[in-house]
């Protein structure tokens, strides 16, 4: 019989030594196909702070070239990107507040808000319930006085036992948060006169039902 091992091609006789030269012949074949083997959680980089000798600092991580900046990072719009203008933070919305933002804002809240500072603002969220540390009421007076800004900056900088969700939550929908709490803060001191006119009537009716929930992985 004839074995072929990769480009290699032996004879092999059917007698027992015949059979362990060919058992032989697949071991070394075996052995030497493992020893070239690159597995991909191996792949050849530098990890971050590694060493390197081909740089003459001897870092493989470089550092930006300058006069530079990365692409997306420039942020030229102070008021966009934090929620300022001359450093100080401004009741200024940076976009027009339309009801997609609200319900985008809304949503959000939902999300990365309510389990601390809960649906309705008041700092009774369920993590509080759980026992950790109850942030304010957004109704306070101090926080209703408080600028648009302000809110905007917090999320993206943290305060207090509060960490930042800059990395969570894009810069949008910070905006929206905020537009969102200024909706909760009004709807705390609302009467019935800040309702148009022409919508006064929908507060005598029932709430629209909530639409049903989509089955996932149907």
């Amino acid at each position: 019989m004839r074995l072929r091992l990769g480009t290699w091609e032996l004879g092999v006789g059917r007698s027992r030594a015949g059979r362990a030269l060919q058992l032989a012949a697949v071991t070394v074949a075996s052995l030497a196909l493992a020893a070239c083997r690159q597995d991909m959680h191996d792949a050849p980089r530098y990890e971050p702070l590694e060493a390197s000798t081909f740089f003459t600092d001897g870092r493989a991580s470089r550092t930006l070239v300058a006069n530079t900046v990365p692409r997306g990072l420039l942020r030229e719009d102070e008021h966009l990107y934090t929620g300022k203008i001359d450093g100080k933070p401004v009741d200024l919305f940076p976009m027009p507040v339309t009801a997609a933002m609200m319900a985008r804002g809304q949503e959000r809240f939902k999300v990365f808000c309510a389990p601390c500072h809960g649906v309705s603002g008041e700092g009774n969220g369920m993590i509080v319930q759980r026992g950790f540390r109850q942030p304010p009421s957004y109704h306070e007076q101090r926080l209703v006085d408080a600028p648009a800004g302000y809110f905007f900056d917090v999320m993206t900088n943290g305060f207090g036992a509060m960490q930042d969700y800059s990395a969570q939550v894009p810069v949008a929908d910070r905006w929206a948060i905020a537009a969102y709490i200024r909706a909760l803060q009004t709807a705390r001191r609302g009467t019935v006169d800040n309702v148009p006119a022409n919508r006064r009537g929908e507060l005598d009716g029932q709430p629209a039902a909530a639409p049903a929930q989509r089955q996932e992985n149907q």
